[in-house]
This record gives C-alpha cells, structure tokens and sequence, in this order.
C-alpha cells in the first residue's frame, strides 16, 4: 500500500464523517428526534461514538481500497468518482435504508430523505475519491 493511498484514506475519513454530520446531524436531526424510539438517547449515544469513529475509519478505507482497484486509467476521474459513488449507493445506502424500514417501524419519508441525502453524499464521496486518485497527466491538465 502506498503513501497516496493512506493520504486517501485519511481524507476520506474526515470527508465521511463531515458528510455524515451534515446529513444526520444537521439536514435529518429533526427527523430523528421525531422518532426517539428507533435511536439512542443524545447522552447514551456519546459512550458509543468510537464504533463510529471505527465505523467510519473501516468504510473509508474500504471505498479507497476498492476505488484504487478498478480506477480505469486513461478515463476522466470525475465520470469514475460518479459511477463509483452511484454504485456504492445502488449497493449499500439505498439497500440499507430500505432494510431498514421492513424491520423498523420508520417513517416513509425520512427513510427518502435518507436515500437521498446519503446516496447524494456517496456519489460526492465518490467525486473526492477519484479526484485524490487521479493521474498525474490529468493533474497537469487541470493546472493549465
């Protein structure tokens, strides 16, 4: 494993967790505080919140990981970040939320809200990924 990749997967740590602050802090937090009996109280959440921060060191290097693996040389990386992110989305954040809502009394909307939110931000996720994975040449083309 190489240095770039480390700088990547640091980078995308701190880009999932802002993501996940926006979307389930600040854009679903209401949402959430509708239904207190699908989720931690604020103050037991706290003791828990280095599984998140596993969580999301665990995710984050996995996405660079698999990224770095089937990066196609030669294709422009903001095509490849999309389709990278839309098919993480296809995978884990649409199948996920919708899991959920069979099993957990969830409101329809916030699990749309969800998917949308959550699959918006995997595709960006994918953007930044491929942007720190892109080739020198189009590093170069993109400074003239």
């Amino acid at each position: 494993m190489t240095k770039k990749f480390f700088v990547a997967w640091i980078a995308m740590f701190v880009a999932w967790m802002v993501e996940s602050f926006v979307v389930h802090a600040a854009l679903l937090g209401a949402d959430y505080a509708k239904v207190p009996n699908l989720f931690r109280p604020e103050a037991d959440s706290q003791q828990y919140f280095g599984w998140m921060i596993l969580a999301h060191v665990l995710i984050a290097g996995a996405f660079v990981w698999i990224y770095a693996r089937g990066v196609e040389s030669g294709k422009p990386w903001l095509q490849q970040g999309m389709r990278f992110g839309l098919a993480v989305a296809l995978l884990g954040v649409i199948p996920t939320y919708l899991i959920y809502y069979a099993v957990q009394p969830t409101p329809g909307a916030l699990v749309v809200k969800q998917v949308v939110f959550d699959g918006v931000g995997v595709v960006l996720l994918g953007v930044v990924v491929a942007w720190l994975h892109r080739s020198q040449s189009e590093s170069d083309r993109m400074r003239r």
